[in-house]
């Protein structure tokens, strides 16, 4: 199947925003996502498509997203760490999609930790 100018530049530019997205900068508020077997396992990778998603949908220019091996509580896979300059690390846990983009939109943006997805909180 053939594509067309239009459609590769768009493909393009949805691809230079999620490098972005993933570049990190010593300024920035860091969210990282643990990707070992542990969490690739437990849904690890579509958490961090949405985050990706979400933080390029709300064009959040101060959010680095990464990932990292093992985090080293494999039972609360997946797990999300965020790190903000100034601030002590967020730790969410079983983590799934719709709980990712809420974490976006509450924390990053309103900037309110949801309390009821942190490790704390974990049973």
């Amino acid at each position: 199947m053939k594509k067309s100018i239009e459609e590769l530049n768009a493909i393009r530019e949805r691809m230079q925003q999620n490098i972005q997205v993933r570049t990190e900068n010593a300024d920035n508020t860091r969210v990282v996502v643990g990707m070992a077997t542990c969490g690739i396992a437990a849904g690890a990778r579509p958490v961090l498509t949405a985050i990706v998603d979400e933080v390029n949908r709300r064009k959040l220019k101060n959010v680095t997203v990464t990932q990292t091996g093992c985090i080293g509580v494999c039972r609360l896979e997946p797990i999300v760490e965020i790190y903000e300059p100034g601030k002590e690390k967020v730790t969410y846990v079983n983590m799934d999609e719709n709980k990712a983009r809420q974490v976006v939109s509450e924390h990053l943006v309103n900037q309110r930790v949801v309390d009821e997805y942190t490790i704390g909180a974990a049973k």
